[in-house]
Parts: structure tokens; sequence; C-alpha cells
């Protein structure tokens, strides 16, 4: 694989944890504070949303990094 080709699917993995561990981070930041402060119920829902909305990004951006990966080889 060309060392350009490996470093662009090396930035794109670091981009996909860091997105995974900041929304992992927020959410339960949210959650807490959600409890703490009695946040209405469809707030929480769509913090809830929004996160799995992140989640599903990540997923199908390292379903491509393993495409891509597997085309490759």
């Amino acid at each position: 694989m060309a060392p350009d080709k490996d470093q662009a699917l090396a930035k794109k993995a670091r981009m996909v944890s860091v997105v995974i561990a900041v929304t992992m981070l927020v959410w339960l930041g949210a959650q807490w504070l959600g409890g703490k402060f009695a946040m209405q119920t469809r707030f929480v829902f769509l913090l809830d949303l929004a996160a799995l909305a992140a989640f599903v990004w990540a997923f199908v951006v390292i379903y491509q990094i393993w495409r891509d990966r597997r085309q490759q080889d």
C-alpha cells in the first residue's frame, strides 16, 4: 500500500477514535447533568439520538477503512 494512502487511513482512524471517545464522554456527562438538574425527557432523548448518530457515523467510517484495507491487500 502506498505511504500516502496508509497515512490517510491512519488519519481517518484517529479521527474516528477521537469522535468515539468524545461522544462517550459528552454523553456520560450529559446523562449525569440531566439527572442532577432534572432535565426534561425530550432533551435527554435528543442527546441520546445525537450520540447514536455519532456512533453510527463512526461505524460507517470504520467499515470504509476496513473495506479500503481489504482492497489494498
